[in-house]
């Protein structure tokens, strides 16, 4: 659990604030003691009863004005809808992290995935350039080094724009999280070894978020050649990425889903995740089965990309 370890330190040493409004869930409850007796954030609970030291517990009541101005901002409408949207946990939580009051919003497990993005969607917004959410796991396998999949858990067939997007949004995710990112676009082809519509996909996608991307990045690429230098050079593929990528942008929600189940069953990997990206600010969306332990783990890495 070096990567949790690390990405727990990075969160210390930042000294944030993260709001999680499903405090009436027990598994909430310990896990933002924990956070905030090992020193990881200031956590802010929303419906908590009794708090330890260092967790702060929301008032019902509270100063509606800030709040209404970042939700008209995303979404322009009348205030006295604004003012109904922030009774919801979801809504208030999201506009609290837009208006700076918190760095970073942790929800999810008393809320479906969809309610999450639309909460964030609506409050804090999308990040530049950005118009489609997606999701990322960090694998970690034994006797490798980090990797990231994405998109695993949200989109299902994106389309070039859709699939840029993601890559994009995966980048900055890698590049905060890991030493250095090295992307590759996965696909059945290996810089044309194979043709069709979904290669031809995965190049359109390259070229929208080629000028977009912080970090060396290649494709189409087969998953073996993308992983291993060896298959890549009996491939002819040359470059930095070749053989070395640590984040791999799955085509489809079925290639990404299947490929990081397909390694947590044969390769004991634990995938932490999934984590939602392309917001304004982050945000972390938890599984509604998610142990306390998993809860702490995610803030910390939601933290980390802070």
């Amino acid at each position: 659990m070096l990567f949790v370890a690390d990405a727990i330190e990075k969160a210390r040493k930042k000294r944030l604030r993260v709001v999680l409004p499903e405090g009436d869930d027990p598994r909430i409850a310990e896990a933002t003691a924990r956070i905030a007796a090992e020193g990881i954030a200031e956590p802010l609970v929303m419906g908590a009863g009794a708090v330890p030291d260092g967790v702060t517990a929301l008032s019902d009541t509270f100063d509606t004005g800030p709040l209404v101005e970042v939700i008209l901002a995303n979404r322009p409408g009348k205030p006295s809808l604004a003012e109904r949207m922030l009774k919801k946990p979801l809504f208030r939580a999201g506009a609290m992290v837009a208006a700076g009051q918190a760095d970073a919003m942790v929800a999810g497990v008393a809320h479906a995935t969809r309610r999450v993005i639309e909460a964030a969607g609506l409050t804090i917004g999308m990040a530049e350039g950005v118009r489609t959410a997606s999701s990322f796991f960090v694998m970690l396998v034994p006797e490798r080094a980090p990797l990231i999949f994405a998109d695993c858990a949200l989109n299902v067939t994106p389309d070039a724009e859709a699939l840029a997007d993601i890559a994009v949004a995966t980048a900055g995710s890698a590049e905060a999280l890991l030493p250095e990112a090295k992307l590759t676009f996965l696909s059945f082809s290996t810089h044309g070894s194979g043709s069709g519509a979904s290669v031809d996909l995965v190049r359109e996608a390259m070229a929208l978020a080629g000028p977009r991307l912080p970090c060396p990045f290649d494709g189409p690429m087969q998953a073996d050649a993308a992983l291993s230098s060896t298959i890549a050079a009996k491939k002819g593929v040359e470059g930095d990425v070749a053989g070395a990528a640590n984040v791999l942008i799955f085509p489809t929600l079925d290639a990404g889903n299947i490929g990081y189940k397909l390694v947590q069953e044969l390769a004991g990997a634990q995938a932490i995740g999934p984590f939602l990206q392309g917001f304004a600010r982050p945000v972390c969306d938890l599984s509604r089965g998610a142990s306390v332990d998993d809860i702490v783990a995610a803030t910390a890495v939601t933290l980390a990309m802070a």
